[in-house]
């Protein structure tokens, strides 16, 4: 579904991305692992057309899409939720929900994210901005998911946010891929992404150090010999 081929990447002099080969089959989830600093967060700006690649490709479905904009990567079904809340904080929150509904199936997408996510019913005209982080990360997921997506790249979704929430937005992921649709997912809980994840990358310093399936990675000695940190918390 989703390829990244020998990307090197970077800003100004800076290289971020050492020749990372990725890639996110079809109707499955990547757990993207590394700490801090690793280019975990350049690597989905290129994948959402945010960073062009100094070298290297970015296919989608067989398709070079290197260099194509962000929504031109958008209408053809790559949506990236950024780290700290993708959402317009001025507009309510069903005006940020029809936005992102598809044309003439406004009314379906509304449904669609009420039923995700049935704490935002209550909160339809309320303003974005004024929500508690979880709201807002509830919103931003459930605009991804009625855009009708085919790869969600999800950058820290759990980051602040209370553990029964985290819970909640981990069992909607689980449904989002069950239902088909290839997620890419930078998430500093550990376990709770490898529990979801069929396959796993480790990053370390721009470079992909590890590929393979989750399950390997679930063994915290293997974690820890790639990564030199223990597994964390979750």
């Amino acid at each position: 579904m989703l390829v990244l081929d020998g990307v090197t990447a970077g800003y100004g002099t800076a290289t971020v991305l050492r020749d990372v080969h990725l890639t996110v089959p079809r109707s499955s989830v990547v757990a993207l692992l590394g700490p801090n600093g690793a280019g975990k967060t350049t690597l989905l700006r290129v994948a959402s057309g945010l960073v062009s690649p100094w070298s290297g490709a970015v296919l989608l479905e067989g398709e070079d899409v290197t260099g194509l904009s962000p929504d031109g990567l958008a209408r053809r079904g790559v949506c990236h939720v950024p780290e700290g809340r993708g959402v317009f904080p001025p507009l309510s929150v069903r005006e940020n929900l029809l936005l992102f509904s598809p044309p003439g199936e406004e009314r379906v997408g509304l449904e669609r994210a009420l039923e995700a996510f049935p704490d935002l019913a209550g909160r339809l005209d309320q303003t974005a901005g004024t929500m508690s982080g979880g709201q807002q990360q509830m919103l931003a997921l459930a605009r991804a998911y009625i855009a009708g997506g085919r790869v969600i790249l999800l950058d820290e979704v759990s980051m602040g946010l209370a553990p029964i929430v985290v819970d909640e937005i981990f069992a909607f992921l689980e449904r989002v891929a069950g239902e088909g649709v290839s997620l890419l997912l930078v998430e500093q809980y550990v376990n709770k992404a490898l529990a979801i994840a069929d396959y796993g990358y480790i990053l370390s310093r721009g470079r992909i150090s590890f590929a393979g399936d989750a399950a390997e990675l679930a063994d915290e000695d293997v974690f820890s010999r790639y990564l030199g940190i223990e597994v964390g918390a979750g």
